[in-house]
This record gives C-alpha cells, sequence and structure tokens, in this order.
C-alpha cells in the first residue's frame, strides 16, 4: 500500500485581478498557469491531496463557490479557468497573506499526516512567500517550483524564490524536474 505524506498547495489562483498591479500580475500568471495545470495532473497521478488556500477578498461570509463565480466575472477569468479546483480537492479561505493565518490548514495537515509541502500559486513575492515561511516555521519540507508561481513584477518574483531557497531551505527545483515518486510512501 502507498500514501503521501505530501500536499500540494494552490495559493490565490482563484483571483479577480481587478487591483492596481493585477494586470501585470495576471500578464505574468498566463503563461504560468499551464505549467501549473501540469504540475497539479501529476501530482493528482500520485494521490497527492491537493488544497487549494484562497483570499477571501474581504467577504468574511463567501464560500468557495461564491469566490470562484466571483472571480470568473473579473479580468483573472482567463487564469481561473484553466485552474479551477476539481470535486475531491480542498478549498480553504484566508483572511490574510499566509494560507496559516486565521485558517484551518495546518489541522488539515496534521489529519492528512502530511511532512512534504509543495507550495504554487501567486503572488510569489506576498501569499506564497508568507505561507512558505509559516510552513517553514511549522517545519515542514519545502518544494516550491520557481516556475510554478508569479508576482507583479518578475524581479520580485526572482527576490521572493531566493528568499524561499536561501532562507527557508526549500527545493525550489522547477516542475517538470520535481521526483514526485520520491514523495510517496511504501507501507
Amino acid at each position: 500500500m502507498s500514501r503521501s505524506n505530501t500536499a500540494m498547495l494552490i495559493i490565490d489562483m482563484m483571483n479577480k485581478m481587478d487591483f492596481e498591479g493585477g494586470e501585470d500580475l495576471l500578464k505574468h500568471s498566463i503563461p504560468m498557469v499551464d505549467r501549473l495545470v501540469a504540475l497539479k495532473e501529476r501530482v493528482k497521478g500520485k494521490d497527492i491531496p491537493i488544497i487549494y488556500v484562497n483570499d477571501n477578498f474581504g467577504q468574511w461570509q463567501d464560500n468557495a463557490a461564491n469566490i470562484i463565480e466571483e472571480c470568473m466575472k473579473k479580468p483573472g477569468k482567463e487564469v481561473v479557468e484553466k485552474i479551477l479546483p476539481e470535486e475531491n480537492d480542498y478549498f480553504i479561505i484566508k483572511p490574510k497573506h499566509s494560507g496559516f493565518f486565521g485558517t484551518q490548514l495546518d489541522i488539515l495537515l496534521h489529519q492528512l499526516g502530511i511532512d512534504n509541502l509543495i507550495l504554487t500559486g501567486i503572488a510569489g513575492d506576498i501569499c506564497v512567500l508568507f505561507t512558505a515561511n509559516d510552513a517553514y516555521m511549522r517545519e515542514y519540507n519545502l518544494y516550491v517550483p520557481k516556475d510554478c508561481m508569479a508576482s507583479e513584477k518578475e524581479s520580485d518574483n526572482e527576490n521572493a524564490i531566493q528568499i524561499i531557497k536561501r532562507s527557508l531551505m526549500a527545493d525550489t527545483t522547477e516542475s517538470t524536474e520535481l521526483d514526485l515518486d520520491s514523495f510517496v510512501q511504501k507501507k
């Protein structure tokens, strides 16, 4: 029997991109989302759980379906359509930059027996970075494929990748080079 002690987080990909800087984030997210979709398909093929961790956009009574519906009416629709959650994916709504702050993410990860996290999404220099930092502080092993995150500015994204690699000890190997078989434990 095999099971994974790894989960993949898809951070803030359900995004309106209707804010100052959103046009630049959209421009950098469009080429990235296809790589993210390909990685998600590979990850699902290994029975690694997928967890969407998404901003609530200040709407405390919203749920995942409402957030997705609202994003489909905004400039981010082009990206959202490609990476929609599937029925067996988890969806956690966050109030701030980190996926751990004020959410049940850590509890879910412990219940799933997760030790390793593959972090992806936007914005690399904000929400991915803050989530990676909080994951590191909780002693998760981190994999942050540098080709599966985007920021408003490429230079800010590169700086975030360097911080994640150097300070958080994350593996930033590109998504096509990740050995997903190493994430599956034999029992």
